[in-house]
């Protein structure tokens, strides 16, 4: 149980290389269906193992890290990271990637999947940054999303690794909330808004970092089934 005390309470989560200060409401100021959510995704973040860089992590600019999200839908982090330190290592400007040749950018990103459509993608996406956002990456949702290869998902995630509140709905997330009864819907956009319902504004960033660090620990469906078992029973 949280402590019985009307003062909110901080909490510090690492993440890979960095810490995400969250702040948790005073207790009297949450729900009984609140806080046993809070708790579930704490137990979420204790039982995902080893550090772990995500494919979103580690990038030295802006269009970097919305390039490797663009990247890594359908494809293991892992192999994002690498094949993106390629790609950049040649592309070290958004304009030089912008101007790309499409069979030169799909020789490097040829290990990911998808990597036919994600090349298009990816050049049309900096050629966007360049043309219209001055070589820069709008923080907007209403912007992020009329880039090429850019959904809803793809840019709550982006946002939330520059400190938005915003809860990037995957597959990791949304098994595991309807799982955990988080939510009854299966579609993302309805399972971000009963996410955002459910969890106060300051964990919303957490929620799919750690969900997608559990889903990556645990790989074996009946193993993560068992787990999520146990977790949905903590009152």
């Amino acid at each position: 149980m949280m402590p019985a005390t009307g003062r909110s309470i901080v909490v510090v989560y690492t993440l890979w290389e960095r810490t995400v200060r969250v702040r948790f409401p005073a207790p009297r100021f949450m729900d009984q269906e609140q806080e046993i959510a809070l708790k579930q995704l704490e137990e979420l973040r204790k039982r995902t193992g080893k550090p772990m860089r995500l494919a979103a992590e580690g990038w030295g600019s802006e269009w970097q890290t919305l390039i490797a999200i663009i990247m890594s839908a359908r494809t293991r982090d892992e192999t994002t990271i690498e094949v993106c330190k390629k790609l950049f290592a040649k592309y070290k400007t958004v304009g030089a990637l912008a101007g790309a040749k499409e069979n030169e950018v799909a020789e490097i990103i040829r290990p990911v999947n998808f990597y036919r459509n994600k090349t298009k993608n990816i050049i049309s996406a900096c050629r966007k940054l360049v043309e219209q956002f001055g070589d820069t990456v709008p923080h907007t949702l209403d912007e992020l999303v009329t880039i090429p290869g850019v959904g809803r998902k793809t840019a709550n995630v982006f946002r939330a690794e520059y400190g938005a509140s915003a809860i990037g709905v995957d597959t990791h997330v949304s098994f595991i909330s309807q799982k955990l009864g988080w939510t009854a819907h299966k579609d993302p956009s309805k399972i971000e808004k009963d996410l955002e319902k459910l969890f106060p504004q300051s964990h919303w960033r957490v929620v799919n970092q750690i969900c997608v660090r559990f889903g990556k620990t645990h790989t074996s469906r009946r193993e993560k089934d068992g787990l999520l078992e146990e977790i949905k029973d903590i009152l």
